[in-house]
């Protein structure tokens, strides 16, 4: 029997297939089937149905909750994170975090979505003696960290609804939202603002503040937040540094980009 790879389209190389269907992927921003992906490559059905089987039994994708759709895996996730980790980029990260921190003089940190939580993946700590201890690797919930809820924000609103009926909205401290039409509401107030808050939500004693990382399609890439403990500062302190916090977002998304 011949192999389909015979009667394909020669255009795409074959050492490139795989690497221009993660493109595509990355593209869709959402979980795809290899129909929609194919819409684009225009390979044999057999054959991208072969790539995606692989990429699944290596770990770069997941199949979504829906059973048709794939989603980046843990692997994949981990090789974005490591892309944003070389040395050039976190060089260039760590200056503007650094400075980001010496002008608002609180800890400054870029977290990124995984599948059940933000993960921090740079940080800059505060020279106060008082600080709070969330070191990178750190894994925080989605509904009540100020990064959590600005990705939640990012979410369209089938996903965000799918979010809400499977989530455990665990009471962290007295203050943290765990009704989900509060937090539905909460939401759809940042996606109009902007921006995020942390009232005391994820830890008592600490307030924080985030706005967005954007891609080139005007995506949620990562998140940019500054928290405090209110023994410092309050909430509406931290909102005042707005401005600057979003002039190096756009900064760091520049760097991603170019």
């Amino acid at each position: 029997m011949q192999d389909d790879d015979s009667t394909e389209d020669k255009t795409i190389p074959t050492n490139l297939r795989l690497l221009l269907l993660l493109e595509e992927l990355a593209k869709a921003g959402v979980p795809t089937t290899p129909t929609a992906a194919n819409e684009v490559l225009g390979l044999p059905k057999p054959t991208i149905h072969r790539l995606f089987h692989t990429l699944e039994n290596e770990g770069f994708l997941q199949r979504d909750i829906d059973g048709r759709s794939y989603a980046p895996g843990a692997r994949l996730r981990r090789l974005a994170g490591s892309v944003l980790s070389t040395s050039r980029i976190r060089m260039v990260r760590q200056t503007v975090l650094s400075t980001l921190a010496e002008d608002v003089g609180e800890t400054c940190n870029i977290a990124m979505p995984e599948r059940h939580t933000m993960v921090y993946l740079d940080r800059v700590e505060t020279k106060w003696p008082l600080r709070i201890q969330l070191p990178v690797g750190t894994e925080v919930p989605f509904h009540c960290t100020a990064s959590g809820k600005m990705y939640l924000s990012s979410l369209k609103s089938r996903l965000f609804n799918k979010y809400l009926s499977i989530a455990t909205l665990d009471t962290q401290t007295e203050h943290t939202i765990t009704d989900p039409d509060t937090l539905k509401a909460e939401v759809e107030a940042i996606r109009e603002r902007g921006y995020s808050t942390d009232n005391e939500e994820f830890m008592k004693g600490m307030v924080a503040v985030a706005v967005p990382l954007l891609d080139a399609q005007n995506r949620l890439m990562s998140t940019l937040s500054i928290h405090a403990p209110t023994q410092r500062v309050t909430l509406d302190e931290l909102k005042a540094h707005l401005p600057r916090l979003q002039a190096a977002a756009t900064d760091l998304a520049e760097l991603v980009m170019h």
